[in-house]
């Protein structure tokens, strides 16, 4: 499985972005993707997930602002984001989260995007 994201940029706080993560490969066995970020001098942390079930969850830091959906035919997941605020910013980086048929799962990372909002 590989992991294609985009959408980053420069936005004023307020402002939207929406992020995508386009999948390829053995996307059959994608159990979920979650986007995550990572700001400078902090550790990675979470943003959102769907399953592929589409339930979805959220981290409490961008609930109400942050959508997560995804677009089976193109492999793709997206990430709106509204609202955005200073804090906001970092790398964002999507993972997939594939099953094998004896029912381990590995992680796939995509590699990042930058999003910067200015205040």
């Amino acid at each position: 499985v590989q992991l294609q994201a985009s959408g980053g940029g420069l936005v004023q706080a307020g402002g939207s972005l929406r992020l995508s993560c386009v999948a390829s490969g053995t996307t059959l066995s994608i159990n979920a993707i979650g986007w995550y970020r990572q700001a400078p001098g902090k550790q990675r942390e979470f943003v959102a997930r769907i399953s592929s079930g589409d339930s979805t969850i959220y981290a409490d830091s961008v609930k109400g602002r942050f959508t997560i959906s995804r677009e089976n035919a193109k492999d793709t997941v997206y990430l709106q984001m509204n609202s955005l605020k200073p804090e906001d910013t970092a790398v964002y980086y999507c993972k997939a989260v594939v099953d094998d048929p004896y029912g381990n799962e590995y992680d796939y990372w995509g590699q990042g995007t930058q999003v910067t909002v200015s205040s």
